[in-house]
């Protein structure tokens, strides 16, 4: 039998390349908490536990207090072949606490993968295929993201999210974006909660009426305000995308229910790892939403994890998954890993321009912390 063996958390404290800027969050650097699962014969199984209190509610300290207790508690000693059980028993431990769940959550499924002697996305059911996604760009002037679109462009990437706030720029802001970058350049608009939903629907309506092409707007009211987002969703003929609004697959029911949006954001540190991200998964396809695979800002640990997901040629629990639903080219949203000055890591995922190129190792193919 091949158990679990310890626990171990690591926290790397890594500046990012500029600042990062939302409609509720602003950082230039970045506590990157590491999650270890080392088994009996050695091995180590890695996840990542993104720490916001805008978003998930934890700390870098709440996190290794949970990680090293109570979740520590249910997997240590316990057979790695148990992965469902043991997934599901994380599920419940704890009250909230996500992200650190997630990090645990993968890190057992990379040790699977390893066991295997399989890369984590070919243990999913898929392959070592290049991901592709987006580039964001902060909250910032209208020059300001210019310059930035025209980096992230030149560094190869072809969709570009847009951060809003709450000020009436927005429209000027895309229109100028659309001129200067061309037709050929997709665009998304990422609002984080920042409108009411009348003001959602007169932005957008905006944007359409001047033939801007938005691809989609992502979470344009408050989270818990569901009949907001449907009351958007049902007034414009831009793709709609829940992501603050959509956790776990009893937000993606209330969502599908109420016909709220068009397209989910699924992120590992909001569902709670890899399983309960595939049993969303499972339940988009049948009710054909359109998915997007995001993260949070985190390393190319937890964007690994991620990709492999998305790279799992659209299979989810065994049941083939439009990726991307209404988003035809397949798009997703990791870009967080490219914020970073340095990663936390060697071995692993890498970017190569607008692509996540998966490594052809067992597991995530982590070799462990870079020295410093």
């Amino acid at each position: 039998m091949t158990s679990v063996a310890a626990v171990r958390v690591h926290r790397v404290d890594v500046p990012l390349v500029r600042p990062f800027v939302t409609a509720v969050r602003a950082t230039s650097a970045l506590a990157v908490m590491l999650v270890q699962v080392v088994d009996s014969d050695g091995r180590s199984g890695w996840g990542e536990a993104p720490a916001s209190w805008r978003v998930t509610g934890e700390s870098p300290e709440s996190i290794e207090a949970v990680v090293a207790g109570p979740l520590a508690a249910v997997i240590v000693g316990r057979d790695l072949l148990e992965l469902p059980a043991l997934t599901e028993e994380l599920a419940v431990a704890v009250i909230g606490n996500s992200s650190a769940r997630s990090a645990v959550d993968c890190a057992l499924h990379d040790l699977a993968a390893q066991h295997a002697g399989v890369p984590l996305a070919v243990a999913l059911g898929g392959s070592l295929t290049p991901i592709r996604t987006d580039m964001t760009l902060s909250v910032d002037s209208a020059d300001a993201q210019l310059v930035a679109a025209r980096r992230a462009l030149v560094d190869g990437f072809t969709t570009i999210k847009v951060k809003v706030g709450q000020g009436d720029g927005a429209v000027d802001a895309l229109r100028r974006l659309r001129d200067e970058l061309g037709p050929d350049v997709v665009l998304r608009v990422d609002a984080n909660q920042a409108w009411t939903a009348r003001q959602s629907v007169d932005i957008i309506g905006t944007w359409e009426r001047l033939g801007l092409g938005i691809q989609l707007v992502e979470q344009p009211v408050a989270a818990r305000a569901i009949d907001d987002l449907a009351f958007v969703t049902a007034r414009v003929s831009t793709l709609v995308m829940a992501d603050e609004s959509a956790w776990t697959t009893l937000d993606l029911l209330e969502i599908v229910r109420t016909r709220a949006a068009d397209l989910v954001n699924v992120k590992l540190a909001k569902s709670g790892g890899i399983s309960e991200a595939r049993r969303m998964l499972d339940i988009a396809c049948a009710t054909g939403t359109g998915v997007v695979i995001g993260c949070m800002m985190e390393s190319v640990v937890g964007v690994a994890a991620a990709a492999s997901l998305a790279a799992a040629g659209g299979r989810a629990g065994g049941e083939g998954v439009a990726w991307g639903g209404h988003v035809s080219d397949a798009t997703h949203d990791l870009d967080a890993g490219a914020w970073l000055a340095t990663a936390p890591v060697d071995g692993g995922a890498r970017y190569s321009g607008g692509t996540i190129e998966l490594v052809d190792a067992p597991g995530l193919g982590i070799t462990g912390l870079v020295a410093r």
